[in-house]
């Protein structure tokens, strides 16, 4: 009898020993982000400034980041020179079309409404019109001038699209340009001729009789900077990749206003985009944890379903706290839903968020490492 109480005991002991080890694989396994399909993610980054990171006495490879974003306005050679020295690819955010600065010293830049009037700044963003000739050499010069200064692996474009703003929950959308300069470029495109009259009334026949024409109009104005920034680039160096920071709304949210008002048309800039980084900024848009996973996995299909040539997609995530303080819980599951679909890259919006909080540090690193032993 008290063999058989003994064996009991001990197999009872067993069991939970076993229990025990089971639930703590378990936790691992609903907390360790999964391969997404048949790819695995590759790139490891951080965007911002590397710096803040180094402040804080981190290293980065053992953080398991393997590459960084850097913002145009943070580059310098030491921050390049150290980031090679720890193993980063080095990839810089280059702004393309924001600047309250600039409309202010060269009014002839600034967007005009279908009202014939300025447009009032976007929340934050400013958008200048891209056909402005000036500033479109202004931004040349720049990227031609960073290409020249630094040794780096890809420009990745931001504040790419017509005068509007999309990371917030309700979206400012207003219709632009009609200058006297786009209304032109407008008419050399179609070959219509737009009758001499005001610009609201030119706005309206725009509008109510060649809308169609208009929107493709305002993409290819876009397509052509994507197309001049490729040539550049690959003229300096055909392995510098050129990626895009992008809305991530699908193709008819907002009545289509990915397209219709920002002008950025997927079939036209996949051509010269090798990149694709959707800003999935689900707390600053109002959107669930969930809805990356959902994004991602229909641009997945979207950007590369019946094309010879597919594009690397490198979804760019929030951890930074705006505008509530995101938890441990949903901070692993930005991760899991980021790597979805055909993903092979991810970054975290931003190195500051990560270096100013320990937890949010501790919880990166042991992603992106279980990531890079895979």
């Amino acid at each position: 009898m008290i063999t058989i109480r003994k064996y009991h005991k001990e197999r009872f002991l067993f069991l939970i020993i076993l229990s025990t080890i089971l639930i703590a694989f378990s936790r691992n396994v609903r907390q360790d982000p999964p391969q997404n399909g048949h790819q695995s993610i590759q790139i490891r980054g951080v965007y911002g400034n590397p710096q803040d990171l180094w402040q804080k006495g981190f290293y980065l490879p053992d953080m398991g980041i393997n590459a960084v974003f850097i913002r145009n306005s943070s580059m310098n050679h030491n921050i390049v020179d150290r980031a090679r020295e720890e193993g980063q690819m080095v990839f810089v955010e280059f702004p393309v079309l924001n600047g309250t600065s600039y409309v202010e010293e060269h009014p002839e830049a600034w967007a005009i409404n279908e009202h014939g009037e300025r447009v009032e700044s976007a929340g934050w963003f400013m958008g200048i019109c891209p056909t402005d000739p000036r500033f479109r050499a202004h931004r040349i010069a720049q990227l031609e001038t960073l290409l020249n200064q630094y040794a780096i692996d890809g420009i990745f474009l931001d504040y790419f699209h017509w005068h509007a703003q999309f990371e917030d929950p309700h979206p400012i959308l207003p219709e632009t340009c009609f200058c006297d300069r786009c209304l032109a470029a407008f008419e050399a495109y179609t070959g219509h001729h737009l009758k001499d009259s005001n610009t609201s009334d030119i706005s309206k026949v725009i509008l109510e009789y060649h809308d169609t024409e208009w929107r493709d109009w305002r993409c290819a104005v876009l397509n052509g900077w994507a197309s001049d920034f490729k040539r550049i680039v690959t003229s300096h160096n055909p392995d510098i990749v050129l990626g895009l920071y992008h809305c991530p709304w699908d193709d008819h949210e907002f009545d289509g206003a990915r397209r219709n008002i920002l002008g950025l048309d997927y079939d036209l800039l996949r051509e010269h985009v090798d990149v694709f980084s959707p800003m999935v900024y689900h707390a600053r848009m109002g959107r669930s944890p969930e809805w990356i996973r959902e994004n991602i996995e229909w641009f997945s299909e979207r950007i590369n379903s019946g094309f010879a040539k597919e594009v690397s997609i490198w979804p760019i995530i929030q951890v930074h706290d705006d505008p509530y303080d995101i938890t441990e819980d949903e901070f692993q599951s930005l991760f899991l839903y980021g790597a979805a679909g055909d993903a092979t890259g991810i970054m975290v919006f931003t190195s500051a968020s990560i270096a100013e909080d320990a937890e949010k540090a501790r919880l990166l690193q042991t992603i992106y490492l279980n990531w890079s032993n895979r």
